[in-house]
């Protein structure tokens, strides 16, 4: 739809853009009208140059139902959004209360910032509150000091831990109100940041964390921090709150300060202290993952924008692949509501990437739905209108066509563990950590050696850590180092612990239905004993993650088998991703008790090594055969056949071997068996490969 104005609309538009004020709880602040989009629907754009011209509408949207001027119902965190005086009101009021939380309306305040309230759910009686406080650190990049400053704050304001997320930041547990302001000022101030780690607004900006000095690599991660800057608040109620209004960042590049003003296409509020948010800020949270043709180390379709470098024959980048509509989270017993794939928009060049993500980032934000947070997330815009007629609202606002997208080569999963030239001289190490959680001697030798050696790193979408810009000379005390600390290279690290994830879940997520992290190493052990029994090799892996609720943030659906929280100690259980994260699992079966998963996976397992063809995953398999034909094969499991069994070897004859391979387990969380298994198993796959040196 587009409408062109004569002299007397425009006035009577531009009157309607004015900023009025409005008084909410006896705090008087101003307030941006929305220009009237939540009961109009429609944006009309003016700039001084348009003035005694005709103006147009050019931003397009969904036409409010005929006959009715009812203003659209609107959920309860869209109305403390609007009354906040941008994100301030009332959690600057809650914060200097005396009273260990915050009230309801400062809860979902408190989000943009980046911080949840939690209270420890495994204590009964009285809560206690504390907050977790999550960093934004595009490309998963860490400076050395903002490093050694987070592993401080989590021993004196935390529970001692640091954990590694899955979109490449720290999360910090346990940090008491007050201490809030302090923690939050000092890592500011060492240039780091939690604002809009959490809330509707854009999240943190995925790209590969390899510290690769090539072109198309140094390119994503540029266009990732690029991004991140352009959806960042610009109103300054992250400042205003924690350091008292200094600003501490560096001015952020031209083009990103270009983009976040053009208005040519009616994207922006006019004069408002949120050209691009508006009071309102966005339906729900927003993703958004740059990287490069083949590294899926980003899971790419999960997002709600994937933006894909694409280069020349001499490896110069010239545009990008953009695939919109990908998202994570459902409810259980809601089948409106589901995991979604993203799916190509279309190619631009270089120069015009943060045009295009900001039209789409502003048709969501005028299109999606603020009634039902159930529903708000783009995912659920996309399955309403179809990708055509997306593409051309987002063109709209984007002014130009977007072309076809560039055919890619197959993805693939890189997890960057081990040792990796960067291609400049130096080195970087991927350092497995099982689900992301940095804690007792793990922590105290990375510190040191991240401390000794001056090295910045990298948070990996995997929940791992890179140490880069390694001498070469520091090679192999580093690698003595990491090893005494129980940070082990890939090779002698649990097959199936190197891809698996899993959500913090209890005690602390107040969405926790049942355990994730907790309770995936448990998980992983019964799994590698079912693979010993069938007669799998140690070799063998499949992607295995579990979250503690049906949100998703460990992406379950794309694994190739999802353990999903449906119920205390219960999981849902979903099959049919693929090892390269491109293809959606589906459900098979619900209510699963966490005693009764061998019923269910042994059979699976078994029908996958006997039936497979060559070379197929566990996922393509699950895909193939159809989740009628697994329930069928579950149900009339008998169990395995006698001549199939496997049975282990005795395989300590002395004490202290034992007692030296049992220190080392602890250092794993493995026992001394599993252990020795790996580390026989590797030697005799080494020596038959002819790799023993």
């Amino acid at each position: 739809m587009t409408t062109s104005f004569g002299a007397a609309n425009t006035a009577i538009a531009k009157d309607l853009n004015v900023r009025v004020a409005t008084s909410f709880n006896g705090l008087k602040h101003t307030s941006d009208s929305l220009l009237l989009s939540k009961r109009l629907h429609v944006l009309p754009s003016f700039s001084s140059s348009e003035e005694g011209s005709t103006s147009i509408i050019r931003a397009v949207s969904t036409p409010v139902k005929p006959g009715t001027s009812a203003e659209p119902k609107r959920s309860k965190v869209e109305i403390i959004k609007e009354h906040s005086n941008f994100i301030r009101y009332p959690l600057n009021e809650e914060l200097l209360t005396d009273a260990p939380n915050i009230n309801e309306a400062a809860t979902q305040l408190i989000k943009f910032h980046g911080s949840y309230q939690q209270y420890n759910r495994d204590e009964r009686g009285t809560r206690s509150y504390s907050f977790m406080l999550r960093t934004k650190n595009p490309c998963g990049k860490v400076s050395n000091k903002l490093y050694r400053v987070m592993d401080d704050l989590a021993d004196e304001f935390g529970i001692g831990t640091l954990r590694l997320t899955t979109r490449q930041t720290f999360q910090l547990h346990g940090v008491l109100k007050k201490d809030l302001k302090t923690v939050m000022s000092t890592i500011i101030k060492n240039m780091g940041s939690t604002l809009g780690a959490c809330g509707d607004l854009n999240r943190n900006v995925l790209a590969p964390a390899a510290p690769y000095a090539q072109k198309d690599y140094l390119f994503a991660q540029r266009t990732a921090e690029d991004i991140a800057a352009l959806l960042t608040p610009q109103s300054g109620f992250y400042y205003d709150m924690w350091v008292d209004g200094e600003k501490i960042l560096s001015a952020e590049p031209p083009e990103v300060v270009k983009a976040l003003n053009d208005n040519s296409h009616g994207t922006n509020f006019p004069d408002s202290q949120e050209p691009i948010y508006g009071t309102q800020f966005l339906p729900r949270k927003f993703k958004v993952a740059v990287t490069v043709p083949t590294d899926n180390s980003v899971d790419i379709f999960t997002n709600d924008i994937g933006v894909v470098v694409v280069s020349d024959a001499d490896g110069e980048p010239q545009g990008f692949n953009i695939y919109v509509g990908g998202g994570m989270g459902r409810t259980h017993r809601i089948e409106t509501t589901f995991p979604r794939l993203a799916e190509p928009l279309g190619y631009v060049p270089k120069e015009d990437i943060l045009y295009a993500v900001k039209a789409i980032v502003v048709t969501q934000r005028e299109n999606g739905r603020r009634d039902d947070r159930k529903y708000s997330r783009m995912k659920y815009l996309l399955s309403s209108w179809g990708i055509e007629k997306f593409r051309t609202v987002v063109e709209q606002y984007y002014g130009k066509k977007f072309e076809p997208c560039h055919e890619l080569p197959e993805w693939e999963f890189k997890s960057y563990l081990g040792w990796h030239e960067q291609g400049d001289g130096g080195l970087f190490c991927g350092l497995h950590v099982d689900n992301g959680r940095v804690k007792g001697t793990m922590k105290k030798t990375l510190r040191e050696i991240i401390e000794k050696y001056n090295l910045n790193v990298r948070i990996t979408p995997n929940q791992n850590i890179i140490l880069c810009d390694i001498r070469q000379a520091w090679k192999r005390q580093i690698t003595t180092a990491l090893a005494q600390g129980g940070l082990l290279q890939p090779s002698y690290v649990e097959p199936l612990n190197l891809t698996a994830m899993a959500c913090p879940a209890f005690p602390l997520c107040p969405l926790a239905i049942t355990e994730a992290e907790r309770g995936i190493p448990d998980i992983l052990k019964r799994v590698r004993a079912l693979f010993e029994k069938i007669g799998l090799k140690y070799s063998e892996s499949i992607v295995i993650r579990v979250t503690g609720c049906p949100n998703g943030c460990a992406r379950p659906y794309m694994a190739e088998l999802g353990l999903v929280g449906d119920g205390p100690n219960s999981y849902q259980i979903w099959l049919g991703g693929t090892p390269n994260q491109t293809s959606l699992a589906k459900p098979f079966k619900d209510k699963v008790k966490l005693q009764d998963l061998e019923k269910v996976l042994e059979p699976v397992f078994y029908y996958w090594k006997h039936r497979r063809l060559s070379k197929e995953s566990f996922g393509d398999f699950t895909i193939r055969t159809g989740t009628e034909k697994l329930q069928e094969l579950v149900d009339k499991w008998e169990g395995i056949p006698q001549a199939a069994s496997h049975y282990n070897l005795n395989l300590f004859a002395d004490k202290e071997t034992y007692e030296a391979i049992d220190s080392l387990a602890k250092l794993q969380d493995k026992s001394p068996h599993q252990l020795a298994m790996e580390i026989i198993s590797n030697f005799v796959a080494s020596h038959q490969n002819g790799k023993i040196e």
